[in-house]
């Protein structure tokens, strides 16, 4: 019981990598993204690609292990709820009082060092923030959402 067990659970592991996630990146206007309609400081720049643009825009780059179900599952449905709160390609698509509320996230996320999610930050070590660089963009965005 316990081989022939072991052998469908081998199975349905081999048939399910048949079913592949969807990895293209939909069409960004570049005008509209974040990096263009802001003023981002050099700085911050690399703080914000390197931490939240894998999974909050439409520049996300998949990793090798994307190409394991079930593990590329999880993942897609981790980009595609990063996209859902907040898309840095179509900030410009944004209102104002939706960049405002967003801006407002993005420091509470930060604060409480939710973001970058830390099974992302294990795997990709230059997303993990240091202190000095977390307090760096806490304090950029807070400027930011007084200029909005």
């Amino acid at each position: 019981v316990m081989k022939k067990t072991g052998i469908g659970l081998i199975a349905f592991l081999l048939l399910i990598q048949l079913y592949r996630i969807d990895k293209t990146n939909p069409e960004s206007a570049s005008e509209k993204d974040f990096m263009t309609v802001v003023d981002v400081p050099k700085n911050i720049k690399p703080i914000i690609i390197n931490g939240c643009y894998d999974c909050h825009s439409n520049q996300t780059v998949y990793p090798w292990y994307s190409n394991i179900t079930p593990i590329n599952w999880w993942l897609k449905d981790h980009v595609d709820d990063g996209k859902k709160h907040l898309n840095f390609s179509v900030w410009g698509d944004y209102e104002l009082k939706k960049k405002d509320h967003k801006l407002e996230e993005v420091i509470e996320m930060l604060e409480e060092g939710e973001m970058p999610l830390k099974p992302y930050t294990i795997i990709h070590a230059e997303a993990k923030f240091t202190e000095n660089q977390k307090q760096q963009l806490i304090n950029w965005v807070v400027e930011l959402s007084k200029s909005l």
